[in-house]
C-alpha cells in the first residue's frame, strides 16, 4: 500500500486525484491542513503534494523542514502552484522539490507522474527500507563500473562499533534511529560536499555501509565523518551512560558487563585503475582494514594503499 499525503487547506486537488486513483486499490490517498504539518513530518508518507497557494510559510523553508528529518529525506515532493513564472519553478526544483505543477493542472497528467513515481519506487527494491540508501546489487554495480572505465577511487566500508550492546540497552527502535543517523552523516560527508557529485553511498544492511569517493582527499572524508558522528550521535545516549561513557549490559550468564559507546569504525582501500579485478577483491580488502580500525577503541579509520597490480 502507497500512502501519498496531500498537505492542503482545500479539497479540489484530492478529489481530483482521488478519482483517478478510484480504481487503484494499492494507494491510500489523505489530506492535511497546513496546520496538520506535524502530523505529516510523525508519519511517513510514499509521496507528498503540497499545494503552495496555502502555505502561509516559504515553500523552500518548509521543504528543508521536511527534510531536516531523518524520516522524511527521501520523501518524492510534489508541488502544485499558481504562480506561472519560470524562475520560481526553477527555483523550486532546485532546492529539495522534485516536481512542480502549474495551475490550472491537467489531472490525468498528475496521476500519470505519481503513477510512474510509484513505479520507480516498487523498482527499485533492492533499497534498504531503512534508509532508503542503495543495497548490494547496487554497489556491486557502482564498484565494476568504475573499475571498467579505470577510474581512480576509494571504497569506504563504514561499521558501527558496540552496536549490539546499544540494542541490548535501548531496543532495535532507538537502533534503528542510530542507523538512519548514521546514514545521513554518510550522505552528507560524501556525496554533499564539493566535487562529491560522482561519489555513492550505500547500505550493505545492518550496521554495514559502503562509500565511493572519486576525490583524491578521502582521508579528509573519513575525518569528517568521524567527527559528525562523534559530535552527533552522543543525542542517542541518556545523561548517565554519557557520564559514565560506557554501557552497563547483562550478558548470558547474568553477569554485568561494561561496552564503550556506540562509535564507528571505517576500512578505506584506495583502488587504482589495474589494482583489482572485481567488487568482491575491493570488499575483501576494505573487510580487512576495517576490521583493523574496530581493533582501536573509539572511532577510527585504517587505509589499505598496497599499490601491487594484478594482471
Amino acid at each position: 500500500m502507497k500512502n501519498i499525503y496531500i498537505l492542503d487547506n482545500e479539497e479540489e486537488i484530492y478529489n481530483d486525484l482521488a478519482y483517478e486513483f478510484k480504481k487503484d486499490d494499492g494507494v491510500k490517498l489523505k489530506r492535511f491542513s497546513i496546520e496538520q504539518f506535524n502530523i505529516v513530518l510523525k508519519h511517513i508518507p510514499d509521496i507528498l503534494i503540497i499545494n503552495e497557494d496555502c502555505l502561509t510559510k516559504d515553500i523552500l523553508d518548509l521543504a528543508k523542514i521536511i527534510r531536516s528529518d531523518e524520516n522524511n529525506s527521501i520523501t518524492p515532493i510534489i508541488v502544485i502552484s499558481s504562480n506561472k513564472t519560470i524562475e520560481h519553478e526553477i527555483k523550486i526544483l532546485n532546492n529539495d522539490i522534485e516536481f512542480y505543477f502549474q495551475k490550472p493542472y491537467n489531472k490525468q497528467i498528475i496521476y500519470l507522474s505519481i503513477r510512474n513515481i510509484m513505479r520507480l519506487l516498487n523498482s527499485n527494491r533492492t533499497v534498504s527500507p531503512l534508509t532508503g540508501l542503495p543495497g548490494n546489487v547496487q554497489i556491486s554495480a557502482e564498484m565494476k563500473r568504475r573499475i571498467q572505465n579505470n577510474i581512480h577511487f576509494s571504497m569506504l566500508y563504514v561499521d558501527l562499533d558496540n552496536f549490539k550492546a546499544y540494542n541490548d540497552t535501548y531496543g532495535f527502535t532507538k537502533g534503528d534511529e542510530i542507523i538512519k543517523f548514521t546514514a545521513k552523516i554518510l550522505i552528507e560527508n560524501i556525496m554533499n560536499i564539493k566535487n562529491g557529485e560522482n561519489n555513492f553511498v550505500g547500505h550493505i544492511g545492518g550496521d554495514d555501509f559502503v562509500g565511493i569517493v572519486e576525490t583524491e582527499d578521502f582521508e579528509e572524508v573519513c575525518k569528517n565523518i568521524i567527527t559528525k558522528f562523534d559530535k552527533n550521535v552522543r543525542k542517542y545516549f541518556n545523561e548517565k551512560d554519557l557520564q559514565n561513557g560506557y554501557l552497563e549490559v547483562e550478558n548470558r550468564k547474568g553477569n554485568i558487563e561494561e561496552f564503550p559507546l556506540t562509535s564507528v569504525s571505517i576500512g578505506a582501500v584506495e583502488v587504482k585503475p589495474g589494482r583489482f579485478q572485481n567488487a568482491l577483491e575491493i570488499g575483501e580488502a576494505g573487510a580487512s582494514v576495517k576490521h583493523l580500525a574496530k581493533t582501536i577503541c573509539g572511532s577510527t579509520y585504517v587505509i589499505d594503499r598496497r599499490m601491487k597490480i594484478k594482471y
